[in-house]
């Protein structure tokens, strides 16, 4: 499977040669700040499948103490990447063009989610990290 996705004002644009996984939306209150919104939703994606086809020089990366972070479009602001130690590990869906293939399959630190959010029903929901480490 191949997944392209782009920022809104398409300067910056990706393609994954696989299969996007474990799709979650993190409640957490860097998240809400992060893509300005109740939550983010994002999936996982094996470094060695991404590649950055055009504008990977406008990218600016803001990383945190744990060696997590995320990759914006320094023109307009999209955030199209999570990183771990300097390496894609996973994509916003928002930024995918396209069906991504996957589906928010958990909704995770739901225990400081905004307290004017309604999480919907059906889909597994955790108050910090999910049970098992999905780095």
């Amino acid at each position: 499977m191949t997944i392209e996705g782009a920022c809104f004002c398409g300067a910056v644009r990706y393609r994954v040669d696989g299969q996007l996984t474990d799709a979650r939306s993190c409640h957490c209150s860097m998240c809400r700040k992060a893509f300005s919104a109740q939550a983010s939703a994002y999936a996982l994606v094996e470094p060695s499948e991404f590649t950055w086809l055009i504008g990977k020089e406008l990218l600016i990366t803001y990383e945190s103490k744990n060696g997590a972070g995320l990759q914006f479009c320094s023109i307009c602001g999209s955030t199209l990447c999570g990183t771990y130690n300097g390496k894609v590990h996973g994509v916003t869906l928002g930024c995918v063009e396209g069906d991504p293939g996957v589906k928010i399959g958990m909704h995770i630190f739901v225990g400081s989610k905004a307290p004017w959010e309604v999480i919907p029903e059906g889909v597994p929901q955790y108050e910090e990290e999910p049970p098992t480490n999905m780095d």
